[in-house]
């Protein structure tokens, strides 16, 4: 990989610095195996961030899997998990399908978030550490100058390169899908409403928020896939100016309460407002796991670049749409701890 060109802020020296006793952001696995496909070696490595925790591994799994069989790059996964989790995803990522992907395994120190979330008993759901990892990209993958980040609930069908290629317009340090023009929202949930504009993930009667001049009906974006610039992350403090936000709702409580009920976009989309690019809205179908039945045509689903189950409904459990589309890149847990939940469906028949 190549070295980093701008600020050195983010190097591990750095790094332990600004975050003394903060040890476990370092790879703890790494393995380059022989190249599935003919590739070109000329080209840069595709650097792909993955938080996987223990309880949807299986997504990981299956999102990583996806990515690989669809590309003809040199993609390298970060695969960002906890301690307690690294052997069992090893052990996953040791099946004869996936012997070929070039990963690291990397782990997340939870004292990161010291002092930067609250336990909230109405959203206790959502306070998951690997949530935060895609705060963390510079620390995560030290040499890289761009990454693209996904949740583990996504399956890849195009070839990442094009996504990687997305254009990020000077001073910006991130692309995004944005919510109100997406195509995902050209079929939209009734009673949806703000969800798909500031206003559903921010209070905007709080004096710091009005403060920031951010208009309510600005549309939102989903951060469970984007395309950073690190090199510009790093420039602008990216990752520090997040952190500011997370202590001030501690204190504060700057999010709204109502429809979103997310705890990791609202610091991005303060701290994004109007400075981040857009990817193809088809690099980001979502909103298949909002509810457990299907919302798009076949055609729509076989033709987009990128599914997202983002919602309750994830395709791993017990009542989920498309099942079959995901399935296909699923790959079954070798230890057997992680099983698929179906209620009509027999998973040994899973292949």
């Amino acid at each position: 990989m190549h070295k980093d060109q701008g600020s050195n802020l983010w190097s591990p020296t750095a790094a332990s610095k600004l975050y003394p006793g903060i040890v476990g952001l370092q790879s703890i696995d790494f393995v380059s195996a022989g190249p599935r496909h003919v590739i070109d070696r000329r080209q840069e490595d595709i650097p792909v961030v993955i938080a996987a925790s223990e309880s949807r591994l299986g997504g990981a799994i299956a999102a990583i899997n996806s990515i690989q069989h669809n590309t003809r790059s040199k993609v390298i996964f970060y695969i960002v998990t906890l301690n307690d989790t690294a052997d069992h995803l090893r052990s996953w990522l040791n099946s004869e399908i996936l012997k070929s992907i070039r990963y690291k395994i990397v782990n997340f120190d939870t004292k990161l978030l010291e002092g930067k979330i609250k336990e909230d008993a109405d959203k206790r759901e959502s306070i998951k550490p690997l949530t935060f990892a895609r705060f963390y990209l510079p620390i995560l993958v030290p040499d890289a100058k761009k990454v693209i980040y996904m949740d583990d609930d996504v399956i890849v069908q195009g070839d990442v390169l094009a996504l990687y290629n997305t254009p990020l317009k000077p001073g910006h340090a991130a692309a995004f899908s944005e919510d109100c023009d997406s195509a995902s929202t050209k079929v939209v949930i009734r009673g949806a409403g703000n969800q798909y504009n500031y206003i559903g993930y921010l209070d905007y009667k709080k004096e710091r928020i009005r403060k920031l001049s951010m208009k309510a009906s600005t549309c939102s974006f989903n951060p469970g896939v984007f395309v950073a610039n690190l090199t510009e992350w790093k420039r602008q403090n990216i990752t520090r100016q997040l952190e500011k936000w997370m202590k001030l709702n501690v204190e504060e409580g700057l999010y709204s309460r109502t429809l979103a009920g997310s705890i990791t976009t609202p610091p991005l989309l303060i701290v994004f407002y109007q400075q981040h690019s857009t990817i193809d809205p088809m690099w980001n179908v979502r909103h298949l796991g909002s509810s457990a039945g299907k919302r798009y045509s076949p055609q729509f689903v076989k033709a987009a670049k990128l599914l997202h189950w983002n919602g309750h409904f994830k395709p791993w459990g017990r009542t989920a749409s498309y099942t079959e589309v995901w399935e296909k890149w699923y790959i079954p847990d070798p230890t057997g701890k992680f099983s698929l939940i179906r209620r009509h469906t027999d998973t040994s028949n899973v292949k």
